[in-house]
């Protein structure tokens, strides 16, 4: 029996005037996998994960997520649908602590009189926060510090916390590892693999980092001109493969570019 995919997009189109950012992109990501997202500068990837993620509306084409059709026409409802994005910047606030990042905008209110006056429950807040970071193995030096007086590293994995506690299905992970340094960067890879084995929740990373896809990913896309150049099993794909299809030289043979 064949596994459907949490998320088709099939035929995708985007056009800014009179460039064509999207020419019928072609993506599956299957259930608890993490499914990098490859391409030069200009091949569609983050219009695509724009798409994805709704922050623009496709001209064309269908996205299908749990097998129903769906257009979002906002991140919020991307959200709403159990997909959460963690953005190269981050989107943390670097005065609040961990507990507050990981909640911001969506604070619970404490019960009765004092939560219908908008105070909110910083008990839950903090519990809550301390049981995502242990289950996914992540040790800070206190939750009461500020985000900005964190390592990289540290306030990427408050990122992907907060990510984690509110997605259903699918996080999307733009460049997670960029501004980081070797040991950090193990850190978050091996803090992505613990999100899809913990969570059972799968990951569409997006990142130029060939080590890291090979280290992590289990399925790779390539984008070139807009579409889909090609998918398979990380296993198929050597560095020189990879790197000749993203580079358009796909017309040879697999022998000659591996």
């Amino acid at each position: 029996m064949s596994v459907a995919p949490i998320l088709r997009a099939q035929g995708i189109c985007k056009r800014y005037g009179h460039v064509e950012a999207l020419r019928g992109a072609d993506l599956e990501i299957m259930p608890g996998e993490i499914h990098a997202l490859l391409g030069d500068n200009g091949a569609g990837k983050s219009t695509l994960v724009k798409a994805l993620s709704g922050v623009v509306t496709p001209d064309a084409g269908t996205i299908e997520f749990h097998g129903e059709p769906v257009s979002f026409t906002n991140p919020r409802e991307a959200q709403d649908a159990g997909v959460e994005t963690v953005y190269q910047d981050l989107a943390l606030a670097g005065t609040l602590d961990c507990g507050e990042n990981v909640f911001l905008g969506r604070e619970p209110l404490v019960k009765g009189l004092r939560g219908r006056l908008g105070f909110i429950d910083r008990t839950q807040m903090r519990r809550r926060t301390v049981a995502e970071l242990e289950q996914l193995g992540i040790n800070l030096p206190s939750l009461d510090n500020t985000v900005e007086a964190l390592s990289g590293g540290q306030r990427q994995a408050v990122a992907i916390a907060r990510a984690a506690v509110w997605g259903k299905s699918m996080l999307i992970m733009d460049e997670p590892t960029a501004a980081l340094g070797v040991a950090q960067t193990e850190f978050v890879q091996q803090l992505m693999c613990r999100v899809r084995d913990e969570k059972g929740l799968s990951i569409l990373l997006i990142s130029h980092n060939m080590p890291e896809v090979f280290a992590v990913a289990d399925r790779v896309t390539i984008m070139r001109l807009g579409q889909r150049a090609l998918t398979c099993p990380i296993g198929e794909l050597t560095t020189e493969r990879l790197l000749a299809v993203m580079a358009g030289l796909d017309h040879l043979r697999p022998e000659d570019a591996a």
